[in-house]
């Protein structure tokens, strides 16, 4: 070793510090940058009429579905592996099916009386009837059924399985499968357009919309979804699809049937799942972050009205078409247990 009387001063610590600072710099700027373009928060035009107490864990709820003419909601309890039914009259549980592994999707068939959950912990779709709660069938439908669609014309249920990129077709009567229709890619949410007797489903790794005919079980087009980042959440209402982007916290807005997209709306982070209140044109989107954005439905693509937290996990809705009242289940009110916020339009805030 060279003996040196004198040499530069060990600079690594300088380095060390001077790096650390511009990784803090870049930090510091992509969340400014982010809160320059998030959209500011609005109040929302609704106000909470009641906060009911639910059996069961503080565990994560999934879909819900509500039939208005017997003042029934159905609610997916995904944690606890059971679905709950509720009378909207009384707000009380009246039923639990029970064995339902990590249920997510339902949706209740009213000329039936017969609702459908997907058990995505069993991978299986089961049959149960509206009035007696008791489960009629169970059936294979993948290794992670989500979403369901009932299509009347042909008496079938269509279910998304989520990892396996198909649709399983069901018979509604016999709750047994008749068909499996390959998508491509990883199934998001599925809807019937009783406009077109057509099927529309999220390919949501692709970022398109397959339309599919529910008689032939064939794909009929591809549609792509612009400006979205994995589409996931989607809802057919007042000729118009309304497909949500939980990668960009976006819901685009599409012309029925040519899929014709309308515009675009900015909202919650993380938006899943979509539901309309028909007679006042209000658009509700539920967000995994717990935001929940309303949307006037007059314009042609829609205008936010309202973007807030309601609580934490309010990625649920379902809206009572008759009153107006969104349900939104939630695992934790505040005291360690699970519970439905019920919200009602301001008056001031309707359309």
């Amino acid at each position: 070793m060279v003996n040196r009387p004198w040499a530069w001063p060990d600079r690594r610590p300088l380095l060390i510090i001077g790096a650390v600072a511009v990784l803090v710099a870049a930090v510091i700027g992509v969340q400014v940058a982010w809160r320059m373009t998030r959209p500011a928060s609005e109040p929302l035009p609704l106000s909470t009429v009641a906060t009911v107490p639910l059996p069961g864990h503080d565990s994560r709820f999934d879909y819900a579905d509500l039939d208005a003419g017997a003042h029934r909601l159905f609610l997916a309890h995904m944690g606890d592996g059971t679905l709950l039914e509720l009378d909207t009259r009384t707000n009380t549980v009246i039923a639990t099916v029970a064995d339902l592994p990590t249920v997510t999707g339902v949706i209740v068939v009213p000329e039936l009386h017969r609702v459908f959950a997907s058990a995505a912990g069993a991978g299986q779709v089961v049959t149960i009837d509206e009035d007696t709660a008791t489960v009629l069938a169970r059936a294979p439908a993948g290794s992670f059924p989500d979403g369901l669609a009932y299509v009347p014309t042909t008496g079938q249920v269509w279910i998304s399985d989520e990892d396996g990129g198909t649709e399983t077709v069901l018979d509604a009567r016999t709750g047994q499968p008749v068909a499996t229709v390959p998508l491509g890619g990883e199934a998001g949410n599925v809807r019937y357009d009783p406009a077109g007797d057509r099927i529309l489903v999220d390919v949501q790794t692709a970022d398109q919309i397959a339309v599919i005919d529910p008689h032939t079980r064939t794909i009929l087009s591809r549609a792509p979804v612009p400006d979205c980042d994995h589409d996931h959440g989607l809802l057919v209402a007042d000729g118009r699809a309304f497909v949500g982007c939980d990668g960009n916290n976006k819901v685009i807005v599409f012309a029925l049937p040519g899929l014709t997209e309308l515009g675009a709306l900015d909202v919650g982070d993380g938006p899943d799942v979509l539901a309309i209140d028909p007679a006042r044109q209000l658009l509700y989107v539920a967000a995994e972050s717990g935001e929940v954005t309303t949307a006037d439905l007059r314009p042609a693509a829609g205008r936010v009205t309202g973007r807030a937290h309601l609580a934490d996990n309010a990625h649920v809705v379902a809206v009572d078409p008759t009153t107006g009242r969104a349900y939104f289940p939630v695992p934790d009110t505040g005291a360690g247990r699970p519970g439905l916020v019920i919200t009602t339009p301001d008056q001031e805030g309707q359309p």
